[in-house]
């Protein structure tokens, strides 16, 4: 349990140093022997694997490329037996995910992933059944996949996507930081999302931007003009450039349109005032 909770506290020494290389941990040489393998090392635009077998939550053979090719993925890498963080990643994604207004399964789907290789597809029901019910929308469970599967498969996985966690036997709990994924439908990494909070504006223009705009509306095109991702932060931050550029737009859209009404009121004034003329003749 304190392995787990620790990483998130223990990485704010060197954060900077850290995060601006992408990584969610300390410099391994100033991580405690049971965090040295601990962290997050991003592989932005990295292809996921396609060919890895594991085992959904029906206990159905699938492999990570059934998943790809329709709509934008979230990944998310935990262990359903984990007492701290994984809990409060998948609480705090389900949280965020009900203030969006995208549903799973429809605009975009979800792919939770075991990285415990004696977790079984039983455990992995169970604990799809929990977030359903909390996420509490009709059409998740189509959408929302929680997986299982052998070493080989999970070690690929977690090596392509820069998730990397430490086992310790004498407590039989792994040390891991957290972090979601955002994939695109071809199965390309995106976005990372880190922590156990995630903000839905971020998350929707995550998926926005990994569908390559084939889902949303004008305001997320504009938003994402004046947002872009900080891979150091893991979030969106407002682009001052852009949003001044914008602003400058609709100044002169808004101008433009009031000198047209103006330009058309006078027009109209002597055609009343000729009128008025003839009539009194």
């Amino acid at each position: 349990m304190f392995i787990a909770f620790a990483v998130p506290f223990f990485c704010t020494h060197a954060w900077g140093q850290a995060m601006a290389k992408g990584i969610l941990s300390p410099p391994a040489s100033v991580r405690p022997p049971y965090l040295e393998n601990v962290g997050i090392e991003q592989h932005l635009d990295a292809q996921v694997p396609a060919d890895l077998a594991f085992v959904d939550d029906s206990g159905r053979a699938v492999k990570l490329g059934d998943y790809f090719g329709k709509k934008p993925l979230i990944l998310n890498l935990v262990y359903y037996n984990c007492t701290m963080l994984c809990g409060e990643a998948l609480a705090g994604l389900t949280g965020a995910l009900k203030a969006v207004k995208f549903d799973i399964g429809n605009q975009f789907e979800i792919v939770t992933v075991s990285f415990n290789p004696n977790e079984t597809p039983g455990i992995a029901a169970a604990k799809k059944k929990e977030y359903l019910q909390r996420y509490g929308r009709p059409g998740g469970a189509a959408g929302w996949h929680f997986l299982t599967g052998p070493p080989d498969s999970i070690n690929a996985l977690t090596k392509a996507v820069g998730f990397q966690y430490q086992y310790d036997p004498k407590i039989n709990q792994y040390a891991h930081a957290t972090a979601i994924m955002i994939l695109t439908p071809e199965g390309r990494i995106s976005r990372y999302f880190y922590g156990v909070d995630f903000p839905p504006k971020d998350l929707r223009m995550g998926l926005v931007e990994a569908s390559q705009n084939r889902i949303g509306n004008l305001t997320d095109a504009i938003l994402l003009y004046c947002y872009h991702y900080n891979p150091a932060t893991g979030k969106y931050g407002a682009v001052i450039n852009n949003i001044l550029k914008l602003g400058a737009a609709l100044t002169v859209v808004l101008l433009g349109g009031m000198l047209l009404i103006l330009f058309r009121l006078e027009k109209s004034v002597p055609q009343r005032r000729e009128w008025s003329h003839v009539t009194r003749n």
